[in-house]
């Protein structure tokens, strides 16, 4: 199985990241659709796609419209956008409100179910996260291998178990630690806590996503300060591609 790191930043796309988007190419898997959603269709390896949005929140969504040429023209041949019902009404009435984007793409909006089949192999399950209007995280189990998709939200303990043992956990840290006030304020994480979930949650390996757009250096978080904690701890990069 492979994870491909579609955008890693967070709030606004800079020259170095776009927002979230994570790509599983050969389960046909997206988890969130920011501004690096527009990488999607050239590397889908599906017929049909699925698409999972932990919240509404505008760096979170506005690929969406992104995918309405493939769409019409059958590739893919069918796209589900899974949400909460509030995350799933707001798509459709503020991304798809008419003086906006005129056109609705095809997709199929489902609320989302306790555990979603993915091409009857693997899982999708979720739990709620502490974040300024929610969010949600998400858990796929494959035959013979796991992922984790933690964002925006501050740890806080309370979702170790539902992220224990995967192969991968993909987490947010938007703040280093000297600003962990900060990240507490605005329900974001950083460095020190979410490396210390990983090793008390014992994960095979741990990619840091929806860094701070202001930092555009190669180390917005201290990632060596985390690697103490927990040692396989990496910066996600826009374009990474990661077997697991």
């Amino acid at each position: 199985m492979r994870v491909e790191f579609l955008g890693t930043g967070g709030f606004y796309p800079n020259e170095r990241r776009h927002t979230t988007c994570i790509l599983l190419p050969e389960a046909g898997v997206v988890l969130d659709a920011g501004t690096g959603f527009f990488r999607v269709i050239g590397r889908l390896e599906t017929a049909e796609l699925d698409i999972f949005l932990s919240h509404a929140h505008l760096d979170h969504v506005v690929g969406l419209p992104f995918l309405l040429t493939g769409l019409l023209s059958g590739k893919p041949s069918r796209a589900t956008v899974h949400a909460t019902p509030p995350t799933l009404a707001a798509v459709k009435e503020h991304i798809f409100a008419p003086p906006i984007f005129p056109l609705l793409p095809p997709y199929v909006f489902e609320p989302l179910a306790d555990k979603v089949s993915i091409r009857g192999q693997g899982t999708v399950s979720h739990r709620a996260l502490g974040h300024p209007g929610g969010s949600i995280g998400f858990r796929i189990d494959w035959p013979g291998r796991s992922l984790a998709f933690i964002t925006d939200t501050t740890v806080d303990g309370t979702y170790t178990d539902f992220v224990r043992d995967v192969d991968i956990l993909i987490h947010e840290c938007y703040f280093p630690d000297e600003l962990a006030e900060a990240a507490t304020t605005t329900g974001h994480s950083n460095t020190t806590p979410v490396a210390e979930l990983a090793r008390h949650a014992k994960v095979g390996r741990l990619f840091l996503i929806h860094l701070d757009p202001r930092r555009t250096d190669a180390d917005p978080i201290g990632v060596e300060k985390a690697r103490k904690i927990f040692p396989k701890t990496e910066l996600a990069e826009d374009l990474m591609s990661v077997e697991f």
